[in-house]
Order: structure tokens, then C-alpha cells, then sequence
């Protein structure tokens, strides 16, 4: 079947290409005393400046904040400048901690570069004949806590690349080289993006991530063995009042419209299914994933937090016909290609009570990446936020996700 999602051949290694970042965009440590109400912008830039090297994007008020120690990860951002809202959920106690954790340290941010599959037989999280226990649950380093190199950093633009060997379940080993640039964008560049009209009086930020994978070793990535997948998750705060809002396709014929039982079956009074959209409650007080598989994907997905009107949408690629993406499920599979293409997640409790949020997130991934040697293939996803009156953010609202505020807040 003729691939139409975006494969490039590129002989390019990158293993020269170590660099330090000397823009000014990358943020001095500051003083111990935190200057700025947690909660904002400003608090977090001051945080991770204490404790990490982060690098800083803007333009006007709209500001995003990246992390290389923390695999070039937007940790957070916001639309009003410092003393604005921080958008993107940050583990402040485990950073501070300077711990590292056994299976994963979830320090946060609103987008991250993930790796996929999870669990089945081409797992990259599991050891060969491990069982699928959280015991032996492993994020791999290279998503977890390796740092990126820094390729280049702008007012604007912020670039990153890693090199990494890594072998799966099956025993089957791949060499590759990341590169991951992410673009803070322009009021006219979002609504450009989104084919979109607000008013001037609607405060937004936007940004672009672009991240690639070249196989870089000397075998071709092939179905027998086990394929990779661009897996994106952002993590937010949650609110009484949020809801996650996933369109999905309705006319499309697939096994099931929304998975729907990652963590046991998610209650009706928390995930509503119904007219093409899948609206799941992110209060970060009970746990539970949903998924859409690729035959019913469209290419946006959001949330409405009504206590602080507040909309965010992530954008994300859609490849029409290609259905092989890599499925997560911690088992044996019958079928390792039948995976999800977007997910969402709301965070709460688990059995003992503890928990590591609260938070929610939106995901996405590429698909199945069956690549030859040399060959790289690229995945795009943007995330954008909006805070203004319910009015202003009705209209953005209507024309993105096709839904009225009024409708998802009817929801529950």
C-alpha cells in the first residue's frame, strides 16, 4: 500500500552535531526567592531556570518554555506574558527533588516526545520474556531522562537531536537519530493554521512541533520485527469544569468508535460518546484513557476549562487509508498494528490511593514507521490555547471543533 503520510530518504547523521546553545533565549538561573504567584508563567520560568537550563520562545505576550534536559519538552506556556496563566501541568515536587525514579519520572509539560509501542510482543518499555507488569515497566532513557542536543534556538525557533540505540521485545535492535524543532507561531500564523477568525480582544499562544525519526542503522524497519511510532502527549490542569472534547469520524467503519477500557470501563457519568464526539471529563479525580482508532481520527481534538474560559486545541496529522499504527495494549498481541491514532487521559487515584497528577492530556502519534536504512519519516502536531470571554471563545470554538461552548458544557 503506497505510504501517504510524509517519508523522506536523508543519508544525514548526526553524530557530529552535539552542540551547546549560545542564544540568549536560554534562561540564566535566578535567584531562590520566587517572584511570581504560583500558578503563572512567571513562577514556572523561575522554577525550572533554579533547577534546569530552559530555553524561553516568544513573541508579544504569547511565551513557551522548552526543556533539553528534558528531551527538548515543552514544559509549559502562556498567552499573557510572566504574570499570565501557566498552561502546562509541571511535577514540581519531583524536579525539585532532583530524584530519578524507577519506571518513569513524570516531571510534566505540555508537550512531550514519546515512543511507542508500549506493551505486545515489539515493545520498547519491556525486556524479552518480561511479563506485563508495572514491575517490569521501563521508559526507555531516551524519552525519559537523556538530554537533547541543541541544534539551534531562536526568538522563535528551538531545535533539538538525539541519537539512540534501542532494542524491543522481539530482540530486534534500532538505530536512529531524533530531531525535534518545535516553532512558536505568530497571532496571524494561528489563524492561518487553523483557517480561523477571533477578535484581537482573544488572548492565544501557539506553537508547531516537526519531529522526525532516520533509521539510521543497517536493517529495514520492517512488520516481522516490530515497527516505532511519533507518539506526542501533552498534560494539562484540570479543572471541576474541564472537558475534553475528540471529534471523531461518523461515518467510518471501524471495530469499535472509542476504546474505552485501558483502566477498567470508564463510567457514563464521566465519558459521553454520541453525534461524533467523544467528550470525557478532565478533573484529574478518576482514571480513565479513551482511544480512536485511525479510521475515525480528524485532525483536532480540545478542552473547555468554563471556570477559567479557557480553550485548547491540538492539531494533529491525518493520514487518510493508513490504518497500521502500533498498538500499546501491556499483552501478546493478535494484532500489533491495530493501535489507536489519538488518545486522551484524565489522571486520578490509583489502587493505593496515591496518585501523580492531577493532570489530563491529549495525545497523538504517526503511524507505524517502517523505514529502510537512511530513510526518515516526519510527524507535525500543534497545540494552541485561548482565553477570552465565553462569546469570543464560542466563535473559535464553533468554527475548530464544530461544537458550541454551550453543548460541551450541557455535557455533564
Amino acid at each position: 500500500m503506497k505510504r501517504s503520510f510524509n517519508l523522506c530518504f536523508s543519508g544525514l547523521i548526526f553524530s557530529s552535531l552535539i552542540f551547546s546553545c549560545t542564544s540568549t533565549q536560554q534562561s540564566k538561573p535566578t535567584e531562590t526567592m520566587n517572584t511570581y504567584e504560583k500558578g503563572t508563567y512567571g513562577y514556572d520560568l523561575q522554577f525550572l531556570q533554579k533547577h534546569k537550563k530552559p530555553i524561553q520562545l516568544k513573541t508579544g505576550e504569547a511565551r513557551i518554555l522548552i526543556s533539553p534536559e528534558y528531551q527538548g519538552r515543552v514544559m509549559t506556556s502562556t498567552a499573557k506574558g510572566d504574570t499570565g496563566k501557566s498552561y502546562g501541568w509541571i511535577n514540581h515536587n519531583l524536579i525539585a527533588s532532583g530524584e530519578l525514579k524507577e519506571h518513569i519520572n513524570a516531571v510534566g509539560g505540555e508537550e512531550r516526545f514519546w515512543l511507542g509501542p508500549e506493551g505486545g510482543q515489539f515493545s520498547i518499555y519491556f525486556k524479552t520474556g518480561a511479563k506485563f507488569e508495572f514491575e517490569n515497566w521501563q521508559t526507555p532513557a531516551c524519552i525519559d531522562t537523556d538530554t537533547f542536543a541543541v541544534l539551534n534556538a531562536n526568538d522563535t525557533i528551538a531545535e533539538f537531536t538525539k541519537q539512540v540505540k534501542i532494542t524491543n521485545y522481539s530482540n530486534f535492535t534500532f538505530d536512529f537519530d531524533i530531531v525535534r524543532k518545535i516553532k512558536l507561531l505568530n497571532v496571524s500564523q494561528i489563524k492561518s493554521e487553523l483557517n480561523l477568525n477571533f477578535p484581537e480582544s482573544v488572548k492565544c499562544v501557539g506553537y508547531q512541533t516537526e519531529n522526525s525519526l532516520t533509521n539510521t542503522g543497517i536493517e529495514a524497519w520492517k512488520k516481522e520485527t516490530g515497527l516505532l511510532s511519533i507518539w506526542l502527549l501533552g498534560m494539562f490542569i484540570p479543572s471541576d469544569e474541564v472537558t475534553l472534547v475528540i471529534p471523531y469520524k461518523k461515518e467510518a467503519v471501524s471495530e469499535y468508535i472509542v476504546k474505552d477500557d485501558y483502566f477498567g470501563k470508564i463510567p457514563a457519568n464521566r465519558l459521553v460518546v454520541k453525534d461524533g464526539f467523544a467528550f470525557l471529563k478532565g478533573d484529574g479525580k478518576q482514571r480513565g484513557k479513551i482511544g480512536i482508532p485511525p479510521q475515525r481520527v480528524v485532525p483536532v481534538m480540545g478542552s473547555y476549562d468554563a471556570a477559567n474560559k479557557m480553550l485548547t486545541i491540538v492539531k494533529c496529522q491525518v493520514f487518510d487509508g493508513v490504518t497500521d499504527y502500533v498498538n500499546s495494549a501491556w499483552e501478546l498481541q493478535q494484532f500489533p498494528f491495530k493501535g489507536d491514532a489519538v488518545n486522551a487521559y484524565n489522571d486520578g487515584p490509583v489502587a493505593d490511593g496515591t496518585q501523580m497528577g492531577p493532570f489530563y492530556e491529549l495525545e497523538s502519534s504517526s503511524p507505524a514507521l517502517a523505514l529502510k536504512p537512511g530513510e526518515k519519516a516526519t510527524y507535525k502536531q500543534s497545540t494552541f490555547h485561548f482565553e477570552g470571554t465565553e462569546e469570543e471563545l464560542n466563535t473559535v470554538c464553533i468554527q475548530v471543533l464544530g461544537i458550541s461552548i454551550e453543548e460541551i458544557k450541557a455535557v455533564f
